[in-house]
């Protein structure tokens, strides 16, 4: 027990340093196997991301979630917690659903509700239909159902409180899109987060490497290889940036070709494929929070079927929906103007290793695109444009991370882009996540404005 007792006096001395906190770990670690012959479980990952480097990923992660998870509302605390666990699932996203039941439960949720929806109040569980077509396929919302919800005879919805709900409904559908596209790993206690499989020789085990957590010679010959393979990729695209912005002083197409352009894309996203080939089954512990696990994105594109054309000058968020998030949700339209155009403003003006680059450009098409996928069209933009930034394999990702983002994988996150930093590739995620927020947003808001009028 020689080592119990050496932790245990370092604990009494009350003076830790990193290395004191390691050392009583490691002789925990060994005393339960030695003495009570404990398994002691082990991180699949190294830092909270499958996909980025912990030291280049973590600082921008945690910047955004202040402002993402700070909004006050007319609901109670609990009823807020059970509809990000509500959205969360709908994508399959066990990090955030387990983030939630947790502080579901600390300010007095009923634990009889994560049973199941069906456990719940029948006003949360009216939600749901909601839930489905805004994750899914928010073109389909009309304002009957906004007056289903609305005028329910014994649990109906005030406006406030229907307000305060798609706000946090469409902000953890994107933010499950900004897990799944960073790779957030799960923590050490929850499923898929640990593993008993002792560490390799090289301290690394197989999932490890296969993850790109490992940092030997086999990480390093990799990288070389993908660095000499794609080298020139990011002259091209800024090349091609100036010869748009070149034609764009030159020439401006007419209305009618820009629609053209603009159906065109619309009815090419509909190909792009969202994810490989594999079917992503939801564990009972996710599914049992959502209805109808077999719709989604991906059922309607197979289908051919058309996304009706949103006109923005129509119906804008500038113009309509942020007024009315403010009128029946104080302040709270401020708070989400100024995340959009934070998302979509933000640059260092680089692209990978060249500096005092106007990115401009290169943001708009990204933030247009996600939006033509859902039918949202802005009548002064040029959709041309997408096909001459966008290839296909970032088209994939895009697609996936925003439609289906629990089939994101760590080979569609480096096949783009493979020559800028990974806190470019945050950023990426950044403006997906934003863009499909402010997406489900616009077509929410526009049915609860008819139901109004």
């Amino acid at each position: 027990m020689k080592h119990a007792t050496a932790a245990t006096e370092t604990i009494e001395n009350n003076s830790f340093t990193v290395t004191d906190v390691f050392k009583i770990c490691t002789q925990c670690e060994r005393l339960s196997k030695k003495d009570f012959g404990v398994r002691i479980p082990r991180p699949l990952g190294n830092g909270p991301s499958r996909f980025i480097p912990e030291k280049e990923y973590l600082e921008s992660f945690l910047r955004t979630q202040h402002y993402l998870l700070q909004m006050d509302g007319p609901l109670s605390l609990h009823y807020r917690h059970y509809i990000g666990i509500m959205a969360a699932a709908r994508h399959q996203c066990s990090y955030l659903v387990n983030l939630h039941v947790n502080d579901f439960l600390q300010v007095g949720g009923d634990s009889k509700w994560l049973k199941g929806l069906d456990g719940a109040p029948q006003k949360l569980q009216a939600l749901g239909e909601l839930n489905k077509i805004l994750a899914h396929r928010p073109w389909l919302l009309t304002k009957a159902h906004i007056e289903h919800l609305l005028k329910a005879e014994e649990y109906s919805w005030s406006l406030a409180e229907l307000i305060h709900a798609v706000v946090l409904l469409t902000h953890y559908h994107s933010l499950a899109s900004f897990t799944f596209g960073c790779g957030i790993t799960p923590e050490i206690h929850s499923d898929g987060g640990h593993t008993f499989r002792p560490p390799s020789l090289s301290q690394y085990c197989v999932c490890d490497i296969a993850n790109g957590n490992g940092h030997g010679h086999l990480e390093e010959r990799r990288g070389n290889h993908q660095v000499s393979e794609v080298s020139g990729e990011v002259e091209v695209l800024m090349e091609r940036m100036k010869q748009l912005q070149e034609c764009r002083d030159e020439e401006e197409a007419s209305q009618e070709e820009m629609a053209t352009r603009f159906e065109r894309e619309k009815t090419e996203s509909m190909l792009v494929a969202t994810a490989e080939d594999e079917e992503c089954v939801p564990s009972r512990d996710v599914s049992r929070h959502f209805e109808d696990p077999s719709y989604g994105y991906k059922d309607f594109s197979r289908r051919g079927e058309h996304v009706p054309t949103f006109r923005v000058q129509d119906y804008s968020w500038e113009d309509h929906g942020y007024s009315l998030v403010n009128r029946l949700y104080p302040d709270v339209g401020q708070l989400l103007d100024e995340k959009f155009q934070m998302a979509y403003n933000l640059t260092y003006n680089t692209m990978a290793m060249h500096k005092d680059v106007d990115t401009t450009m290169l943001r708009r098409a990204i933030w247009n695109y996600i939006h033509c996928m859902f039918g949202i069209r802005y009548d002064d933009y040029d959709y041309g444009e997408i096909n001459q930034l966008l290839d296909r394999s970032f088209k994939v990702y895009i697609k996936t991370m925003v439609c289906s983002p629990e089939k994101t994988t760590k080979r569609m996150y480096e096949s783009f882009w493979r020559q800028f930093q990974h806190s470019e590739k945050v950023h990426v995620n950044l403006l997906l996540m934003e863009a499909r927020m402010q997406a489900e947003l616009l077509y929410a808001l526009r049915a609860i404005t008819r139901y109004m009028t």
